[in-house]
């Protein structure tokens, strides 16, 4: 009777096979799944999906909340906080660099303005993926809804 490793049982894994040989078919393993198309794909919209949020995370800082701030009476967002030990600083960044702890609110709506805008775009792009995407067909009759349809034609043939 062979001993079960306290890790488990190992399916496929044959212990007799030379180490080179399982790092062989580990590699070439590997190999064919980083190959196929929908990794490449992913890793595509990865790095598109970094590159648009860069472009919303400045348009947001430089162009959307400028103009809210300037709505709103000449606010800074990325200026909100309060101070949470009741020493006082200028700025968001002071704090930073003094070690200051503050609740730093204005970074954090111009972060959910950024990913309002993030949600709201690839909400238009996947319901224009789906536009183009076929119709599921309906599936056919089971077995017996055909055979019962069956039955149906032949009792209405004979009367």
């Amino acid at each position: 009777m062979r001993a079960v490793p306290p890790w488990g049982h190992m399916e496929g894994l044959n212990v007799t096979e030379p180490e080179s040989k399982i790092n062989m078919s580990f590699l070439q393993e590997f190999k064919e799944f980083a190959l196929k198309g929908n990794v490449i794909d992913l890793a595509v919209g990865v790095i598109i999906g970094a590159a648009f949020g860069k472009i919303v995370t400045s348009a947001v800082n430089n162009i959307m909340m400028p103009v809210i701030g300037l709505l709103l009476g000449r606010v800074d967002f990325s200026n909100l906080f309060f101070f949470l030990n009741g020493q006082h600083v200028a700025s968001v960044k002071e704090a930073t660099d003094k070690g200051v702890p503050v609740l730093a609110y204005g970074v954090f709506i111009n972060t959910v303005i950024e990913f309002l805008i993030i949600a709201f775009c690839l909400f238009i792009v996947i319901k224009q993926v789906n536009r183009f995407k076929k119709p599921a067909s309906a599936p056919g009759p089971t077995p017996p809804e055909a055979l019962l349809t069956e039955i149906r034609d032949i009792l209405k043939a004979r009367s």
